[in-house]
């Protein structure tokens, strides 16, 4: 019994102590400054190169508010259309180990955003739609920001057409 209470106890503190590492703050910095909040960040996109079916493009995120705060790891991004935000297709995958940042005012993080172009797929199985741009929640947010990029999603939710890496400074 005493053993099975030791590997227990070892266990629990390999994962309390994992999950601290895991949330470390990337630059070292002190962990008191908030949370950043939706209001805080100004989403945008920015193409970075094509090829062989796919685009590649970084949701940058930069801290417009007056004071410092943290954020990191994924948000969420999707296609939306229709002049409405109606979400086309599923919502993008996420790859990668997150990290926390913290911000000051004017600084930026930014997620590697690959896109599977629409016309890779048969339109049965696509079912193509006109996408507006993308639907972005910032780390921890329930709202979300509009940012426009026009191209062609599917609408079949089985077919992922968007892949994400976590924030990270540029």
């Amino acid at each position: 019994m005493t053993s099975r209470l030791g590997a227990l106890v070892g266990a629990t503190l390999l994962l309390t102590l994992g999950s601290l590492v895991a949330t470390a703050p990337a630059d070292g910095l002190p962990q008191l400054a908030p949370w950043c909040k939706n209001a805080d960040l100004h989403a945008s996109y920015r193409y970075s190169d094509s090829g062989a079916g796919h685009v590649w493009g970084w949701i940058v995120l930069r801290n417009r508010s007056a004071h410092a705060c943290r954020t990191g790891g994924f948000g969420g991004i999707a296609y939306v259309g229709g002049g409405d935000g109606t979400q086309i297709g599923a919502p993008a995958d996420r790859t990668g180990i997150p990290t926390t940042y913290l911000l000051r005012p004017g600084q930026r993080v930014r997620s590697l955003l690959q896109e599977t172009r629409a016309a890779n797929y048969p339109p049965d199985r696509c079912r193509p739609r006109h996408v507006d741009g993308f639907r972005v929640y910032v780390p921890g947010a329930f709202r979300s920001q509009f940012v426009p990029h026009p191209t062609t999603g599917c609408l079949n939710t089985d077919v992922h057409l968007l892949t994400h890496r976590p924030y990270r400074r540029p």
